[in-house]
């Protein structure tokens, strides 16, 4: 970013930012609470450069024969890609999203530098800020925003996610209030101090619940998901909690310049809705949201009259199951995201275990252009037996990289800026994994990457990679969402 003068962090357009140089490092929360282990999350630097000597690939060498084999290279005994790990101060936050403290909303302020990393921690509700910008391989806490801030000034708890305003203050949603039921609100933090300021939202209207949120002033739009009460999913998920109305299946629209809520989008009972991602031209009133539990994906738009609707645009039908906690089994969609260019849409099936890439350039009509599957619970020789399957004539078979079988399920998604490598990780939320994948919490999570064929649409697992957090030096870790320290495409907004 050097050779365009006076600009702040980012990039000036989605399509400029394909242009970005290659990832060399990514950033991933690690957590520890629920696994057994008592040790801190903490954030996990991870060297993705295949240039680099700490990268595990294949090379060339020559046998007996003159033939040609291909062979890994341990630059270490383990071959562990992790370069750098920094311990929260305190034992059982619950790390799980992350933002910036700028991004490319603050291109054209030269005042402005994306260089520190902004962690809600989803159960204790603290907030650590950590400076990536002295040395980015090796961040350090720069201050600890505690509980109390969010509770006495904002009355709410259980800070999701964070994105950074062309203000330069950075705003943050919220699961709940400081009791554990569920309330959608958000907190503004200083963009200088990282002190509290209080709540975003006036009028003192707030729906039942939060997760995710995507703004776009252009449009003086915010857009908010629902997960659920955090004391209700803290330990695990009950199906019966759904019936009670413990879960959200809404999109709430709020005025952007008000701060108002204005609208609620019912996507119908069992969605679940989660990620939520405005197409990335900022002129565009359209963009998707993963509804979870419902397996459905909906399409959201600004209508004539100048208010908003959804429609359902992508449906995963439920597998009727032997040997699981339900007889249907749904794909639960996790995570969602768009590729910079607005072309494809990417999204993962936590529990059937497979990672899907849709060409959506017309978004009224997706179309399925890529599939692989990378572990999951329907696997052949798995404890599920699948009886009726309306996609598969069969089930998929384990993966397994170099010598290891992964568990549990894709989960977390980032692309590339060029579009052609999907980095996966397979931690939901340690509750969630202790139930459904007890074999992740005893062996560890793993971060896969994707090739992406980014002309006919296309995937491929990469074979040569692998970053397993099983090995790591406190023992096995649950990693959660890949950043890059550029941006990337779930983390920068355009105004």
């Amino acid at each position: 970013m050097a050779k365009c003068g006076a600009c702040g962090p980012g990039y000036a357009t989605p399509l400029d930012a394909m242009k970005g140089p290659r990832e060399e490092i990514v950033y991933l929360p690690c957590i520890y609470r629920n696994t057994g282990i008592q040790k801190p999350d903490y954030l996990a630097t991870v060297d993705v450069d295949p240039k680099s000597p700490h990268y595990c690939q294949g090379r060339k060498v020559k046998s007996g024969a003159g033939v040609q084999i291909s062979e890994p290279v341990y630059s270490s005994p383990r071959c562990n890609q992790v370069i750098h790990r920094l311990p929260m101060p305190n034992l059982k936050d619950e790390l799980h999203h992350s933002g910036w403290n700028a991004c490319s909303s603050c291109f054209g302020d030269t005042t402005k530098s994306r260089n520190r990393l902004i962690l809600p921690c989803l159960i204790s509700s603290r907030i650590y800020v950590v400076d990536v910008g002295t040395d980015p391989r090796a961040p350090r806490i720069h201050k600890v925003v505690e509980p109390v801030e969010l509770f006495w000034k904002g009355n709410v708890a259980n800070p999701h996610t964070s994105h950074c305003l062309g203000s330069g203050d950075i705003l943050i949603s919220c699961l709940g209030d400081p009791s554990g039921n569920g309330k959608g609100g958000f907190v503004l933090l200083d963009g200088e101090t990282f002190e509290v300021k209080g709540n975003w939202e006036k009028g003192g209207k707030c729906p039942p619940f939060g997760y995710d949120f995507w703004y776009q002033p252009r449009h003086n739009v915010l857009m908010s998901t629902e997960w659920g009460a955090p004391k209700v999913l803290a330990y695990g998920f009950n199906p019966v909690d759904v019936e009670k109305g413990h879960y959200g299946r809404r999109i709430n629209v709020w005025d952007w310049s008000s701060h108002t809520y204005l609208q609620a989008i019912d996507l119908g009972e069992d969605s679940v809705p989660l990620e939520i991602r405005f197409l990335h031209n900022p002129d565009a009133a359209e963009g998707f949201v993963g509804c979870s539990l419902g397996g459905t994906v909906h399409r959201f738009y600004k209508t004539e009259k100048g208010d908003w609707a959804a429609e359902k645009v992508i449906e995963v039908p439920r597998k009727k199951v032997q040997g699981w906690l339900l007889p249907d089994m749904p794909g639960l969609i996790t995570d969602i995201l768009i590729s910079l260019d607005d072309r494809f849409l990417y999204f993962s099936n936590w529990l059937h275990g497979d990672i899907r890439q849709y060409d959506i350039s017309n978004t009224r009509q997706p179309k399925l252009v890529g599939q692989v599957f990378l572990g999951g619970s329907i696997v052949r020789d798995g404890p599920v037996t699948v009886v009726e399957d309306k996609e598969l004539q069969c089930q998929p078979e384990p993966l397994v990289i170099k010598g290891k079988r992964v568990p549990g399920g894709p989960q977390m998604i980032q692309l590339s800026l060029d579009g052609k490598r999907l980095y996966v990780s397979s931690s939901l939320y340690s509750g969630w994994d202790k139930q459904f994948y007890p074999d992740l919490v005893k062996e560890g999570s793993v971060m896969l990457q994707v090739d992406v064929d980014t002309e006919r649409g296309g995937l491929k697992v990469n074979t040569d990679f692998l970053v397993d957090f099983g090995k790591e030096p406190d023992g096995p870790a649950l990693a959660h969402e890949i950043r890059y320290p550029g941006g990337d495409s779930t983390s920068d907004i355009w105004i």
